[in-house]
């Protein structure tokens, strides 16, 4: 029996999504194929404050290998980076938001957060550093 390639994209996809513990509603999986294979970037969706971010970005040689790796990520990425927690504000908006990212740096917690958006349609007022539990 052949294995059906879209069924195991969507396996794969919702466990990636049990290891983050965010439903498929809140998930996007975006792929970008170029000459040398598919980059994937897992994006949450954060109905809160309406807003999206990148969780994390793999490569693969077609959707499953960067569905595959990404997987490999998801199942121990909280051993391998830190949490960070990020006061912003929406430009033209006068709330406060608190977002919470795992990142390898503060660069790196940035980088998801100004992720596929003008980088002047935030302010950010506090990065902090997450004490360890």
């Amino acid at each position: 029996m052949t294995k059906d390639r879209n069924l195991e994209i969507a396996r794969a996809q919702k466990e990636i999504g049990g290891y983050i513990g965010i439903g498929k509603d809140d998930l996007i999986f975006n792929y970008e194929e170029g000459t040398k294979g598919v980059k994937l970037y897992v994006i949450t969706l954060n109905p809160r404050h309406n807003q999206s971010f990148l969780f994390h970005s793999t490569e693969g040689v077609d959707k499953l290998d960067a569905l595959n790796a990404m997987l490999d990520y998801v199942r121990t990425y909280k051993e391998r980076t830190s949490s960070y927690t990020i006061q912003w504000s929406a430009r033209g908006d006068n709330s406060l938001q608190t977002s919470y990212f795992r990142a390898r740096n503060i660069m790196e917690a940035l980088d998801k957060l100004f992720y596929d958006r003008d980088p002047n349609s935030i302010t950010v007022f506090s990065v902090m550093l997450n004490p360890i539990t």
